[in-house]
């Protein structure tokens, strides 16, 4: 029997997803990890840790794209919109599965830091719904076009022996660019510029830190 969820009822639920984000184990993922079928390349213990921070800053921007959706989602007007962003978190969720485990199999540690990312993503994603479904999927597509070119900055930055995570990135990165596109198609507004600096600013701070903790 179907049920109508509350926005109680929502919020119960992504209390509930924040708390397992931070602190569970790593989600299961719908589809096989891009780099499943990719040989491990022979990597010295700097080429590894260089690695493994980077897939670090990566997880911790999905715990962020999810907190986003979610807040998103929770305050969205149209039930269309709604359904965009929840599809779109599922995706992202996918990835969160791929980096958790990249980032076990370099040896390293998911951000200490998850849950204040998660939290200060879910108070802004909130607001930008508040504000309208079209601003919200404008704020939407900015991020997944920051997110892109944050993730080819990676790809330079990996060490040339480790495809596997390569491979992750790549397809992380084809994933966002099609967010980006399906809110531009759904009536995204274009954000305004002080708006936009502001976004990559705050982004720089998490990045920054999460590199190392």
């Amino acid at each position: 029997m179907n049920r109508t969820l509350s926005p109680l009822d929502r919020f119960i639920d992504v209390l509930d997803q924040g708390l397992r984000l931070s602190f569970g184990p790593s989600p299961v993922a719908e589809r096989e990890s891009p780099a499943a079928d990719v040989l491990e390349g022979d990597l010295g213990s700097a080429d590894r840790a260089l690695a493994g921070c980077l897939m670090r800053v990566n997880h911790s921007g999905e715990v962020c794209a999810q907190a986003l959706y979610q807040g998103q989602a929770l305050t969205a007007q149209s039930n269309d919109v709604r359904e965009k962003l929840e599809r779109s978190a599922r995706e992202e969720n996918d990835h969160l599965a791929w980096t958790a485990r990249r980032i076990d199999a370099l040896g390293t540690h998911t951000s200490y830091l998850n849950l204040l990312w998660y939290t200060g993503s879910f108070a802004v994603g909130a607001a930008a719904g508040l504000v309208g479904d079209r601003w919200s999927l404008g704020f939407l597509a900015e991020t997944e076009r920051q997110v892109v070119e944050h993730l080819g900055g990676h790809l330079a930055r990996l060490p040339a022996g480790d495809q596997r995570s390569r491979a992750i990135v790549e397809r992380m990165r084809e994933d966002e660019g099609r967010h980006a596109t399906v809110a531009v198609e759904a009536g995204a507004h274009e954000l305004p510029a002080p708006i936009k600096f502001l976004m990559r600013a705050t982004a720089k701070i998490m990045t920054t830190t999460a590199h190392w903790i």
